[in-house]
């Protein structure tokens, strides 16, 4: 398991939600177990070990987790702010730089721009401490998932660290062609303003810019000589008639300049960002409403009730209140692991305009592209899927992973058939291998979830199995 804060969070709510499903006896002898092992070893239970412990106890994963997928849409909005970010900065540039040969180009404009791009990086960082979400629009419009739960409060400071990070990506890009332009044009700066400024103010505002490295290259922080000779006027100045030589003198300045005042703030509030929801993440954790419980259920000890009767001669209560309902009109057919092989029976086949597998030896690229693919087909066509399972699998963890993924990224009026198939696909499934699957969609949520048979099958489509009427 990772120490990534924001990870463990995630894969924390997340166990924290598929604890719900289960009994508190269950939770509270797992969980009291897992805590006198780790008093055994010498250790002390934290979050990060005690996920490791489940996930070893379930084995691989064979579909992406809800954390990996909130996490994959972080890295593609980080992503795409990095490259507008590189894309902009160039074309900034480039912009600040256009020199015809006749104006010089003007030094205040500089200074302005600076300025503007400094107390815009101010307010990303300001919004992010006080839990604006300005950006709320953008993530809903890039069409990803930024999380849910407890980690909404992490939006905020995510969101920051990525406009900081396009802010990093345009500073070193305006940086490069900034460079670039030096060594391949004969750039001419000079300086001017409408108002009525002196040389010697504004060779003041200039050194006191100049600061920060004036100590360390001292051609990059210009003097009264160079501002009183490279000032420029709209219709030009006939008492003055400067050195050409010295107008190029100023890109020093302009590079140390973009350096200090635009990139190394951005570096540091990225930081800044990034440090914010580190922290930000071990606060949730450690006041999430599961972490307490969990705590409490590692520390008390799980009490036997002393009751003499035993159970090992009684059998499991497969009662169900599920129904087998009728298979739904749909024209997309999913397989799950295997199910349908080695040939699928025409009354399954015909019609379908999309089959599909997924599960088993599928890889997990392959299952996200079926989820995608069922999903651009349900925006059009049937609001409905029918999944052909085994009926002699029992339901698996894999699966349960697989439907939720598909409850997020589908319409929410879609609907799943689940259709458990025997070994012999024209026979019907005996009742026993029915009842796990019927159990599975009622935990599931029999508004998402159904259980059918093929209509060959369904003599009777509304008689419970296994509910004792």
């Amino acid at each position: 398991m990772t120490d990534n804060p924001l990870r463990l969070l995630l894969e924390f709510d997340s166990q924290a939600q598929r604890d719900r499903s289960q009994p508190p006896t269950f939770l509270h002898r797992r969980d009291r177990k897992f805590a006198l092992v780790c008093e055994e070893q010498g250790e002390a239970p934290d979050a990060a070990r005690w996920l490791a412990h489940l996930n070893r106890l379930s084995g691989p994963r064979a579909t992406p987790t809800s954390a990996d997928r909130t996490l994959a849409s972080w890295r593609r909005i980080n992503g795409g702010f990095a490259v507008s970010g590189a894309v902009a900065g160039t074309l900034a540039m480039a912009g600040l730089l256009f020199y015809d040969g006749g104006q010089r180009i003007n030094i205040t404009v500089f200074l302005a721009f600076v300025l503007l791009h400094l107390i815009f990086a101010l307010f990303t960082t300001v919004q992010a401490m006080a839990g604006w979400q300005p950006w709320r629009w953008l993530a809903h419009r890039l069409g990803v998932n930024p999380g849910d739960g407890a980690f909404t409060r992490l939006q905020p400071a995510l969101m920051a660290r990525a406009a900081h990070l396009g802010g990093i990506a345009f500073a070193i890009a305006g940086l490069f062609t900034l460079l670039a332009m030096v060594v391949l044009q004969d750039l001419a700066f000079g300086w001017s303003t409408t108002l009525d400024t002196a040389a010697t103010s504004y060779h003041g505002l200039v050194k006191a810019i100049a600061t920060p490295w004036a100590w360390l290259w001292p051609a990059a922080a210009p003097d009264l000589a160079l501002v009183e000779a490279t000032r420029f006027f709209r219709a030009g100045n006939p008492t003055a008639s400067p050195d050409p030589a010295l107008w190029g003198l100023w890109w020093p300045f302009v590079a140390m300049m973009w350096a200090t005042w635009v990139l190394l703030p951005r570096i540091i509030l990225w930081a800044c960002a990034s440090v914010q929801a580190r922290q930000k993440s071990r606060r949730l954790l450690t006041s999430h409403p599961a972490m307490h419980a969990l705590l409490y259920r590692m520390e008390t000890p799980a009490l036997d009730t002393g009751n003499s009767h035993h159970d090992a001669d009684d059998l499991p209560d497969t009662d169900t209140r599920g129904n087998l309902l009728p298979l739904p009109d749909s024209d997309i057919l999913l397989c799950w692991a295997g199910a349908g092989e080695p040939e699928l029976p025409e009354s399954l086949r015909s019609g379908k305009q999309l089959v599909l597998t997924a599960g088993g030896s599928a890889s997990l690229s392959d299952d996200d592209q079926a989820l995608h693919r069922i999903a651009e087909h349900l925006k059009n066509n049937a609001k409905a899927v029918i999944l052909l399972v085994r009926c002699w699998q029992p339901p698996t963890g894999e699966l349960q992973d697989f439907l939720a993924a598909a409850r997020d990224i589908w319409p929410d009026n879609a609907r799943v058939a689940l259709v458990p198939l025997a070994t012999d696909s024209n026979q019907q499934p005996d009742a026993h291998q029915i009842q796990p699957w019927l159990r599975f969609a009622q935990r599931l949520g029999s508004e998402f979830v159904q259980v059918s048979l093929p209509p060959f099958q369904m003599r009777d489509p509304y008689t419970a199995i296994g509910d004792g009427s």
